[in-house]
């Protein structure tokens, strides 16, 4: 009869190493399934989410069987694909493609509204501009021509609107190929008009349009002009706005454009200092002609300030709040402005524009008061005056 302990012995099946008798059992590991954490093993690879029990289990060790993730089934021996960590390389490439592709969009929207306002430029127009280079890299000389026509929403109870008016504002601008100068030429200077004699220069524009002022201005300053830039007043405002306003450095300033609010017009009202403008105030600030805060300022001074409203678009474009409007911004720059350039060529100006430095500003200065043979006053700006400033202006 066996003992006990044997007898106890052979009921848990288990013997002694060595011993005769049945087999013992093979040794096997048990793994209990755990999170899949975002770690590596030893091989590159994710290490499998389980938790050895076993005391004599190795790390690293696993199950000699797949363990497969929700979803289709694997196929044995197919390794089980890890999941990619957010890094910071991979954060930097997602913003650089969202970069490229925000700016794809607003040059799409630029290129699409530069063609549409390329093609209400007349002919006449086109046929008075001389040749040159691309605007980014060759020097082009600019007229830009703005106008007092009334709008409806501008224009005082009783006047006319709409139709061919006097240009408000004459500036030229030389940029491209490492220049960067602008020239304003006050709106009462009086001129030779080819074909109707003696008059103010901004008569030119009402008379025979670009054309006519295009013109005039070869025959005043005896100089080629190489592209034409009307802007549109009407949509002017809404530029300023899609950019989110502009800054600009001012004296006092209370102007009545059209007679003011009281006359159906508009009032601004700006202190001394730098004053942050949306597109109403900007575009009033650039046709205030009478300044109650001063009232010896004279045509010099609101050139001028149209000088400072550029370089205040100037330094807004390359702002991040620009850029977060970009493809608004995009879409009404082109609008506000009738051009010959085409969207490439308009693409180079606004780059030779930004990277050109900070421009040479000059404004040609009377010399006396003239009258008109219809009785009205003038101012006479000399030769000499001109000569001056169109060789500065021209140099590189």
């Amino acid at each position: 009869m066996a003992e006990p302990d044997d007898r106890a012995r052979g009921a848990s099946g288990s013997r002694d190493p060595g011993s005769q008798g049945e087999p013992d059992p093979p040794k096997y590991k048990v793994y209990r399934s755990g999170p899949r954490l975002f770690r590596r093993d030893r091989d590159g690879g994710r290490a499998d989410a389980f938790e050895e029990l076993r005391g004599d289990a190795r790390p690293g060790d696993r199950p000699e069987y797949n363990v497969h993730r929700a979803g289709r089934p694997q196929r044995p021996g197919t390794p089980v694909k890890a999941r990619r960590r957010l890094s910071v390389g991979r954060l930097l490439r997602w913003v650089v493609l969202g970069v490229l592709a925000w700016c794809l969009v607003s040059l799409v929207l630029f290129l699409i509204s530069a063609q549409l306002q390329r093609q209400e430029v007349s002919e006449e127009a086109r046929a008075a501009l001389d040749p040159s280079g691309f605007t980014l890299t060759s020097p082009n000389t600019i007229l830009v021509l703005g106008s007092d026509a009334r709008t409806e929403e501008n224009a005082e109870p009783g006047s006319q609107v709409g139709g061919r008016s006097r240009s408000d504002s004459i500036m030229l601008m030389r940029i491209g190929g490492g220049h960067n100068a602008t020239m304003s030429i006050p709106r009462d200077a009086v001129v030779d008009i080819p074909g109707y004699g003696r008059n103010k220069i901004n008569a030119a524009y009402a008379i025979g349009g670009p054309a006519l002022a295009l013109a005039t201005v070869k025959q005043y300053l005896g100089i080629e002009v190489n592209h034409l830039v009307e802007v549109n007043f009407e949509n002017f405002p809404a530029l300023i706005d899609a950019m989110g306003g502009v800054e600009v450095r001012t004296g006092c300033v209370v102007s009545r454009i059209n007679g003011g609010y009281r006359n159906g017009g508009y009032t601004l009202r700006l202190r001394r200092g730098v004053n942050e403008l949306d597109g109403d105030q900007a575009l009033a600030l650039a046709r205030t002609r009478k300044n109650e805060c001063a009232p010896d300022e004279d045509d010099r001074t609101r050139a001028r300030r149209q000088q400072l409203i550029l370089a205040g678009l100037k330094d807004k474009i390359v702002s991040l709040e620009t850029f977060a409007r970009l493809p608004w911004v995009a879409w009404q720059g082109p609008k506000a402005i009738r051009t010959d350039m085409s969207g490439p060529e308009l693409l180079g100006l606004v780059g030779a524009t930004l990277f050109g430095g900070d421009p040479n500003t000059a404004v040609l200065k009377p010399s006396a008061n003239v009258t008109l043979p219809d009785g009205g006053s003038a101012l006479e700006i000399s030769e000499e005056e001109r000569q001056r400033r169109v060789e500065r202006f021209l140099e590189r």
